[in-house]
């Protein structure tokens, strides 16, 4: 079994040595039928992650929208 969820990227913080950025997202709460498949009432939440990977960390803009994918690791 998976689980999609939709967060929402509030901030980004870049260290100061530029070599990591941290994302800080949390879940979108609009009352929609996608955000309902995971979340049956309002969802709440934080997703925060450190990236030191440029080519990773350069797919996030703030206040853009993306899914995470929940399942098992095998």
């Amino acid at each position: 079994m998976s689980v999609r969820a939709k967060f929402r990227c509030h901030f980004i913080q870049k260290a100061d040595s530029d070599s990591h950025r941290t994302i800080h997202m949390s879940p979108v709460t609009a009352d929609t039928e996608e955000n309902k498949s995971w979340s049956k009432y309002t969802p709440g939440g934080q997703l925060q992650m450190v990236i030191s990977n440029p080519a990773a960390f350069e797919q996030f803009e703030q206040g853009k929208e993306y899914f995470i994918d929940i399942q098992p690791a095998q």
